[in-house]
């Protein structure tokens, strides 16, 4: 079963209900932005606002979208690249190129020009959905990318080197294109985040998106009535694949413009949400503005709010301590996954195992898992392997690319790249991507464990280990320390507090810094290995 007809489902079912909300209650600062052939302007970022569509509009406007494209020669198997900002009309382009038989390539909002072009490319997307927020940038490179030949620009004053969507798609018909589609159809492409280079791009058939919307649904029960506070970007597998659980459930969902706590809560709280996902920094935010003050739970009515789930990146157990004693009524979840594997999923800890946080859990609906050596024999209970996943979520293959695909892909197991661990109970913990595995005077160190521990300092808001050069030793752990705001902390009161660690992995280098993290929540390693290594840091005491 195709993911577009989920879509047709709800429009029959539920006409005239809620299916998407937009809710922007910031108000943003004017940006200058100009192109050719056009005056400098001031374009609003964003106002205040609310706007809603119910499933029989978001369908409606699925077929248009497919129509226009269909009426200028889009056809099964081509592909069409979306670069917008979250909003209402992202998931309806996504289905109406879905509804072509096309396959739909999201685009990293981040993208700078080249990597946009790159991309683009390396799909061979023959169009290009793009918001306001990208005039500037895909100006640069619109003469350079002639396979793609249609640029539909989404929004007020179209540039013209683009055509205008809102204009032409609302002479289209809202009739059902009905293009058929199966399983075996292959449906979106999507690109891997980008940590270690330039993206890869990855081929799912619907058969994959169809099963992260069963897998979804099984690990969190959406219902009917239950509402789903989306907050991260929709190009990314994690969001899109969580919000299937309300597709599959036909139950309303909040796309949410801004990360502030108080933005979060109050969101929750005014549209009535029952799931929200968060990523470590927003929950970490939360509860430190909870406890200084900054808002107060009894402003808001959350009473609705029934399960917070976290995914994208390893959860520190005493975020989810906290948590839990501020909110003691909500279920928690964490899930693992990979753009590879469709994204969430794959392995999730279960909202029944809070006795097991700190673990990425078990093998998800439908899934399988191992855990293997160098040469991909399964190690024993409680060794450190690499984790590999097998399921009808796994990829097709990295488009263009046989060579990563095969170094990724054997027998129908993805080979995940990151390390792991299974205890006596059958729970997976992970334990550090295997690239950013530390190799200290032979000793293999794994960043993310030491991670969690310095996390557990009450005045630490974020920090990321990395390997810096050693002469010695080959290699150093470094840690880079985010303090949270008011608070002060030094080398030597840090120092004292990791004398609870075995030496061997007790950081060498402590650096007070900012902790970057791209739109997914996962910590920029190769960036800050870039900043720092080779590099002599001055260690200072900061208050910030």
């Amino acid at each position: 079963m195709p993911i577009t007809d989920l879509l047709r489902k709800n429009s029959a079912m539920y006409p005239e209900e809620t299916a998407l909300v937009e809710l922007n209650p910031e108000v943003h600062e004017l940006r200058r932005t100009t192109w050719k052939e056009y005056e400098l302007i001031e374009r609003p970022l964003g106002r205040a606002f609310r706007r809603e569509i119910t499933w029989r509009v978001f369908d409606e406007k699925a077929n248009r979208c497919a129509n226009l494209l269909l009426s200028r020669g889009i056809r099964k198997g081509d592909k069409v690249a979306i670069l917008m900002m979250n909003g209402i009309e992202w998931l309806p382009i996504y289905f109406g190129i879905l509804k072509t038989g096309a396959l739909a390539v999201p685009l990293n909002f981040r993208y700078t020009s080249d990597e946009i072009k790159y991309c683009l490319e390396l799909s061979d997307a023959d169009a290009l959905f793009f918001g306001y927020e990208f005039i500037g940038r895909i100006e640069e490179i619109a003469e350079k990318i002639p396979n793609v030949k249609l640029l539909f620009y989404c929004g007020d004053g179209c540039p013209v080197f683009a055509e205008s969507y809102v204009h032409l798609v609302a002479n289209e018909s809202s009739a059902d294109p009905a293009v058929p589609l199966t399983d075996d159809d292959f449906a979106a492409i999507y690109f891997s985040s980008g940590t270690t280079g330039f993206p890869k791009a990855i081929l799912h058939k619907h058969q994959s998106l169809m099963h992260s919307a069963k897998v979804e649904q099984a690990h969190h029960g959406q219902t009917h009535d239950d509402v789903f506070l989306c907050i991260p970007p929709l190009y990314h597998t994690g969001a899109k694949m969580h919000w299937f659980g309300s597709l599959i459930s036909g139950s309303k969902a909040v796309l949410l413009t801004g990360v502030k706590p108080a933005t979060i809560l109050s969101a929750a709280s005014e549209e009535k949400c029952t799931i929200v996902w968060l990523l470590v920094p927003w929950a970490q935010d939360i509860l430190d503005a909870i406890d200084t003050g900054k808002v107060r739970l009894a402003d808001y009515d959350l009473s609705a709010w029934r399960l917070m789930h976290i995914g994208a990146q390893p959860v520190p157990p005493s975020l989810i301590k906290r948590w839990k004693s501020v909110f003691p009524k909500h279920d928690y979840d964490t899930n693992y996954g990979l753009s590879e594997s469709i994204g969430p999923g794959c392995v999730h800890l279960g909202i029944e195992n809070i006795n097991k946080v700190g673990a990425i859990g078990v093998p998800g609906y439908g899934w399988q898992v191992r855990i293997v050596d160098e040469h991909r024999q399964d190690v024993k209970q409680g060794e450190v392997g690499e984790l590999a996943v097998k399921g009808p979520g796994v990829m097709t293959c990295y488009y263009h690319d046989e060579k990563a695909t095969k170094e990724v892909l054997e027998d129908g197991w993805l080979f995940t790249g990151d390390m792991a661990q299974m205890d006596e109970d059958g729970f997976i913990y992970l334990v550090d991507r295997k690239k950013d595995v530390i190799i200290t005077g032979g000793e293999n160190l794994y960043p993310v464990q030491i991670e969690d521990f310095i996390r557990a300092n009450p005045k630490v808001k974020d920090v990321a280990v990395i390997g810096m050069p050693d002469e010695r030793l080959g290699e150093i752990a470094a840690a880079i320390v985010e303090v949270k705001e008011n608070e002060t902390l030094s080398e030597a009161e840090l120092n004292e507090f990791c004398l609870d660690l075995p030496r061997y992995k007790r950081p060498r280098r402590i650096i007070f810094a900012k902790v970057p993290r791209n739109p997914t929540g996962k910590i920029e390693k190769p960036r800050l290995r870039e900043i720092y290594c080779g590099e002599s840091v001055v260690k200072t005491q900061i208050t910030r």
